[in-house]
């Protein structure tokens, strides 16, 4: 929940530990692919207060308008990273679509048991202002926009890169996050820590080779990537790209920093193996 007296969020995990009230609602991205019931994804609204009648159920469910989206990692248009800004509000849930390349905006502030869909990102703006497609992983930022990881092109090869919206208007596409050659040969999730000038993504897989399963002969035919890449994250350039072994089959996906903000080390999970890599930087922004 947000302190309105200064900005959304809490100013460390551990300060929202402490002070944060017990969330009553949750949202739950609900996804129909490659199932036996067709209909749209929907967006459930649970009931987690203890002391209500419904605990534990669904309260509401969301249609998306369309088939065959696969939403994906959601995020808030303003949060923690905004804390010292009391002009942001977090009242709008982003929403990547895997596959259509659809960005749902959700209205959560109006009625939060039942959000309604506030604006739709279409799949040709992102294609004509940034060159990429299957948007992924959704993390608001200071400044008030929002960054959206993306896995492919336009036609769904590989590419790795990164989109931003104006998360404090009209959630237009303003561009690419990366500069101009910095793209990622796969794409993934990340996670930043601007205290130490440093972002981590890491990488999946081909779009079109993955959206109708896994397949182990398409990981050894190299659709799938096996390396995490470190960023300059105030000048928005790649620095290095660490293989951590296509032999041990690690298939870099979530990324994490420490919850404390002080701290500059934090652990990426891999798919195909047991790894958990730990990556720490060194250098401290002053």
């Amino acid at each position: 929940m947000a302190c309105q007296e200064v900005g959304p969020g809490y100013k460390s995990p551990l300060d929202a530990m402490r002070n944060a009230p017990r969330e009553k609602i949750v949202y739950v991205p609900c996804i129909r692919r490659n199932t036996a019931t067709t209909g749209p994804d929907y967006l459930a609204t649970v009931d987690i207060d203890p002391h209500s009648k419904n605990y534990c159920k669904v309260i509401h469910r969301l249609d998306m308008p369309y088939l065959g989206d696969e939403l994906h990692h959601t995020g808030w248009n303003a949060c923690s990273s905004c804390y010292d800004d009391p002009t942001k509000k977090r009242n709008r849930l982003v929403m990547p679509s895997l596959m259509s390349t659809r960005i749902y905006i959700v209205d959560t502030d109006t009625d939060p048991v039942q959000p309604k869909i506030y604006k739709i990102v279409e799949p040709e703006e992102v294609y004509q202002k940034t060159g990429l497609g299957n948007p992924h992983t959704a993390h608001c930022l200071a400044n008030g926009q929002v960054m959206i990881s993306c896995l492919g092109d336009p036609k769904g090869n590989a590419k790795g890169g990164f989109v931003i919206l104006d998360g404090c208007c009209d959630f237009a596409v303003q561009g690419n996050w990366e500069k101009p050659g910095n793209t990622t040969e796969f794409g993934y999730d990340f996670w930043y820590q601007p205290k130490f000038n440093v972002m981590i993504s890491s990488q999946w897989g081909t779009p079109k080779v993955l959206m109708n399963g896994f397949n182990p002969e398409d990981y050894e035919k190299g659709h799938y990537g096996h390396s995490i890449n470190v960023w300059d994250w105030d000048n928005h350039i790649l620095k290095q790209t660490i293989d951590l072994g296509k032999v041990e089959g690690a298939i870099p996906l979530e990324v994490r920093f420490m919850h404390n903000p002080d701290r500059p080390e934090g652990f990426v999970g891999c798919a195909l193996s047991t790894n958990v890599f730990r990556f720490y930087r060194t250098e401290r922004v002053q």
